[in-house]
């Protein structure tokens, strides 16, 4: 199979075309302008923009798809590179000579031409530019923030019951003094065993103090208005 050719012409070119997008791969031969691949079968799998790049014929061989230009690679002859296919039944194929089954090409095998060496450092490079390109990690969402928790006191010292409400660090309401039996209510609405109890237990006291006392001042009441009438009688 001769390494030197003409390439393809531009009828060439748009017969691959179509032959393309009827699903087709066409035969072509590399010619002595694609290196030391020349004689070489390759299959066309694509065509790019003649516009953007001279090399726009892609050609698969072996492992390998790379871009050719048109002057590299010619239309292979009928049986090139082709296997002879087994008879069908009832069927008897048109007598033909036994292809020359070529060995596969391997770029490992031989020294690249600078051109082919080229095409192999891009395509080196691109796939180690996609393995060094860091994984994205999942980003986390966000949980919103809530609001400052709030804390109600009811306290109790020296003979006085006290509130006070603080959300955070700031306070809402200082403490300020609360009637026992509001004290009282409030403790009733907490349905905590023992806690009811120790407040009536606290008011219980405060009342017999106060009865005490309540006593006391009227007994010595009694004894101011007796010694006032005394005083009376006397003038």
């Amino acid at each position: 199979m001769g390494a030197a050719g003409r390439g393809l012409s531009t009828d060439e070119v748009q017969s691959i075309r179509e032959a393309l997008a009827a699903g087709r791969k066409p035969r072509v031969v590399f010619t002595a302008s694609a290196g030391q691949i020349a004689g070489q079968v390759g299959q066309v799998v694509g065509l790019t923009d003649p516009a953007e790049s001279d090399e726009f014929v892609v050609v698969r061989f072996g492992r390998d798809e790379l871009p050719f230009s048109p002057t590299d690679v010619e239309m292979a002859p009928k049986g090139a590179g082709r296997r002879v296919a087994e008879p069908k039944e009832e069927v008897e194929p048109a007598p033909e000579p036994e292809p020359v089954v070529e060995p596969e090409f391997v770029l490992d095998q031989r020294p690249p031409v600078p051109r082919q060496q080229r095409r192999e450092e891009q395509r080196v490079e691109t796939v180690e530019a996609a393995e060094a390109k860091p994984a994205r990690r999942p980003v986390k969402a966000a949980k919103p923030k809530g609001p400052a928790g709030l804390t109600v006191t009811l306290a109790y010292a020296e003979g006085e019951w006290t509130v006070a409400a603080q959300q955070g660090s700031k306070a809402l309401a200082k403490p300020y003094v609360v009637k026992p039996a509001e004290a009282l209510r409030m403790v009733a609405l907490v349905d905590v065993p023992g806690v009811q109890e120790a407040v009536e237990q606290i008011l219980a006291a405060e009342r017999a103090e106060a009865e005490q006392q309540a006593e006391k001042l009227r007994a010595e009441l009694a004894e101011i208005e007796a010694r006032l009438a005394e005083l009376r009688e006397a003038g």
